[in-house]
């Protein structure tokens, strides 16, 4: 119905991200064919920000996010016909809760998807992970929760109880970081790098060219890209940290910035 799909997505230069697209158009062509309600796999807000792009478009559907608590970083778009009511649309995610005898303060992120992808559920089918002192949540895709319910046994090398929870029982952990002031030559990505991680600008650049940073979770590619205050670079491998705040232009000439670096 759509014909060829391409012409609504050839403005999208990240062809990493031409895949994920398509399958959102697929989603978008089955409301309009079956007028049924969809909905996409998780998507960070990189991607939702590429979908927005296309899904504006088609005045025949109406769309909205779903992450199970508010600012969650990975939502699913719920597509549905433009004449439902969105009151009346059940929910398509879902949470469980992990509980131990450990600190659970004392694993990672890595170490609970890791657990999780280990059962054979594909990265995009869940969302938000948030681990809390003494337990952690997950938010996932709802058709899924059973399976993993009867399969988590372990988080690493220890036990683990997980139970279905409600949506209204999602909360966000305290961030944890550290906060620190660097002057920088300028807002360039391979400087904040620099000074964020003690690192030379040399090993900036290497990060930079192997694909591995990414700016409000868009690959970045070019060292000399500016930040603006505000803005989460991530570093495969490192982690991530926020520019925090400009304080302002040094006797030098350098930008004086409050970084913040997530543990």
């Amino acid at each position: 119905m759509l014909g060829d799909k391409s012409k609504y997505l050839e403005h999208i230069k990240d062809t990493d991200q031409i895949l994920t697209m398509r399958k959102v158009l697929d989603k978008v062509e089955k409301t309009l064919i079956t007028h049924t309600v969809e909905f996409t796999d998780f998507l960070d807000p990189y991607q939702r920000r590429l979908c927005y792009s296309f899904l504006n478009r088609f005045m025949e559907v109406n769309y909205h996010e779903e992450g199970g608590l508010e600012g969650a970083e990975r939502k699913i778009i719920v597509i549905y016909p433009h004449y439902m009511d969105k009151s009346y649309l059940e929910s398509y995610i879902g949470a469980i809760r992990l509980d131990g005898s450990f600190r659970f303060n004392d694993l990672n992120h890595r170490d609970y998807l890791g657990a999780i992808l280990g059962l054979g559920i594909k990265r995009e089918k869940i969302g938000d992970i948030l681990v809390h002192e003494k337990y952690t949540q997950v938010i996932l895709h709802k058709d899924i929760i059973d399976y993993v319910i009867l399969n988590l046994k372990k988080i690493g090398k220890e036990p683990v109880k997980v139970k279905e929870i409600k949506l209204h029982e999602i909360n966000r952990p305290s961030e944890k970081f550290k906060e620190i002031i660097r002057t920088v030559a300028s807002l360039r990505i391979d400087s904040l790098l620099s000074a964020a991680y003690g690192i030379s600008r040399s090993g900036s650049l290497s990060y930079i060219k192997n694909g591995r940073v990414k700016l409000n979770w868009q690959p970045i590619d070019t060292a000399s890209y500016k930040a603006n205050e505000g803005d989460m670079i991530s570093v495969r491998g490192k982690g991530r940290f926020k520019l925090y705040k400009v304080l302002g232009e040094t006797r030098k000439g350098r930008q004086r910035v409050a970084i913040k670096i997530f543990k």
